[in-house]
């Protein structure tokens, strides 16, 4: 196949796309253009923060839920994980008195959740979870790492998403358990759930939207260690054992707010 007939091709290919439409065309001419304007970023993170509040207060939670921390502190500082699109009302309900830093993509639509959770006084590091223990982490990602590490030597919890963006849903990357070793800092699964909840089908991790006047639970998992000396084979059984830890929490969280014992 030649250059111009490849073209044509390409062409006659974009010209049968149906053109995005409804708030997914909306936020794809917008965002642009928002990312540019600092007043409107301020407005908008001042909205949403002010929607996980009040989701937050119309949610109270049920009586078995738990704390994204140990309820006594005796294994802070320590590592928080929790999955992708579950984790949204995170920073509104966490333990505002208890330090907190937070990994977040370095992507331009994650700066919009960097600024958010800093409204709740929760510190932002940029950067990548990575897939395979750092061997290829890009730069950034390994900063990232090093950054977390520091926090926990100050002692500040660290909240990281466990699988990776665009990667497998429900199914944990390895940068956790690499900063656990890294550390020496234990790792606490967790997962949030509201009785009211919409979730949005299409995205790739069934990103969970909890809405207000419902009832809220937090579900934790049995602590996870990972050894300094820990081998590459450990260091997967470890990642292995926090994803089943994270989904059986997630189980229970949403177990509780739907009233199934």
């Amino acid at each position: 196949m030649d250059e111009r007939l490849a073209a044509q091709l390409a062409q006659r290919m974009a010209a049968r796309r149906k053109p995005q439409r409804g708030a997914k065309a909306l936020w794809v001419r917008i965002r642009g253009p928002l990312a540019q304007s600092r007043l409107a970023k301020g407005i908008l993170t001042s909205l949403f923060a002010q929607a996980m509040r009040v989701v937050r207060i119309t949610n109270p939670p049920v009586k078995e839920s738990a704390e994204l921390t140990s309820a006594d502190g005796d294994y802070e500082p320590c590592i928080i994980a929790l999955w992708h699109g579950q984790h949204l009302l995170a920073p509104a309900i966490y333990p505002s008195k208890r330090k907190l830093v937070a990994m977040v993509s370095r992507s331009a639509d994650a700066e919009m959740n960097a600024k958010v959770i800093e409204k709740f006084g929760i510190r932002a590091v940029r950067g990548s979870g990575g897939r395979n223990g750092g061997r290829h982490q890009d730069k950034g990602g390994a900063q990232a790492l090093i950054a977390l590490k520091k926090a926990l030597e100050d002692g500040s919890n660290v909240a990281m998403i466990a699988d990776i963006p665009n990667g497998k849903p429900r199914d944990a990357g390895m940068g956790i358990i690499l900063l656990a070793k890294l550390s020496g800092r234990p790792i606490i699964a967790g997962a949030i759930a509201t009785s009211r909840r919409k979730v949005l089908d299409r995205t790739w991790d069934k990103t969970t939207i909890s809405l207000p006047f419902g009832r809220r639970a937090v579900a934790v998992s049995p602590i996870i260690h990972v050894d300094k000396d820990a081998s590459e084979t450990e260091m997967e059984s470890k990642r292995q054992e926090l994803t089943a830890a994270l989904n059986l929490a997630t189980d229970r969280a949403y177990a509780l707010v739907d009233g199934v014992r």
